[in-house]
């Protein structure tokens, strides 16, 4: 079974997307803080990696590059409330799979996911 870790500092939001994702037969992984992820044992078993942009001390971005600067390659989708052009085009530049803006629907949620493990949507 694919795990997708989320990375979110708030805590609804963790839950509502760990709850989807367990709904589309996936084991959901959840953390508060970027560095709680860095320092799990689930790293390298991540399939997925869903990241809030604006938290505390890390931010999603900054957290998808130290995966790549660890050698990581994983598929990873940015999520945030607060929308910038730059940052969502400096984040898909570098790599990232998926930009999304908070509120999104979850059918968007859904197609990134599948896009970004390569299923057929």
């Amino acid at each position: 079974m694919s795990i997708i870790s989320i990375v979110d500092d708030d805590a609804s939001v963790r839950e509502g997307l760990a709850d989807l994702v367990s709904s589309m037969g996936y084991q959901a992984k959840t953390f508060r803080r970027a560095e709680h992820f860095l320092k799990s044992h689930w790293l390298r078993n991540t399939s997925c990696l869903i990241a809030d942009v604006q938290m505390p001390e890390m931010t999603g971005l900054a957290l998808y590059t130290a995966l790549v600067d660890l050698g990581i390659q994983m598929p990873t989708i940015l999520i945030t409330a607060f929308p910038n052009n730059d940052e969502r085009d400096r984040a898909l530049d570098a790599g990232v799979s998926c930009y999304l803006t908070k509120p999104f629907k979850k059918g968007e949620l859904i197609k990134c996911i599948h896009s970004t493990l390569g299923h057929a949507v």
